[in-house]
């Protein structure tokens, strides 16, 4: 919920970054990939973090680019076949498709499986065995950020 009230709010957004900032300048601001990340990237950027976009390949999309609510059903994806094939996309075509059916372009750093999804260790997994036997190498995030 912070997350997404972040992605939303200029003065949420900027809190956790300086929170972080606070914390360590190395530790790297990671924004929610896409139009609606921009607010995230730019206020993490203007304070001197190193911003990553992440993605949702266990979340459904809206059309506009934010995760679905979970309030609504089928807002998290549970099959580790359609989630690794998400998240496939994601890595090889820079895109998510969202509920409508549309393509939206990400520019993309980094994975995120909620952890609190049942069978999120499981869903992990089938992401990493798709994306190594697509010949995709996962490296640290430290290593793809600028």
């Amino acid at each position: 919920a912070l997350y997404l009230t972040a992605v939303e709010r200029e003065d949420v957004a900027r809190a956790i970054a300086e929170a972080i900032l606070s914390v360590d300048e190395n530790l790297i601001y990671v924004a929610l990939a896409g139009a609606k990340g921009e607010r995230m990237r730019r206020i993490g950027e203007e304070i001197g973090l190193r911003v990553a976009y992440e993605a949702f390949p266990d979340r459904a999309y809206t059309p506009e680019g934010t995760l679905v609510s979970r309030r609504e059903p089928g807002a998290v994806i549970k099959d580790p076949e359609v989630v690794a094939e998400r998240a496939l996309k994601i890595a090889k075509e820079g895109k998510v498709i969202a509920v409508d059916g549309t393509e939206i372009p990400l520019r993309v750093q980094t994975l995120c499986v909620h952890g609190d999804t049942p069978g999120a260790v499981e869903l992990a997994k089938g992401i990493r065995q798709r994306l190594d036997a697509e010949g995709i190498e996962v490296r640290p995030m430290e290593e793809v950020v600028g």
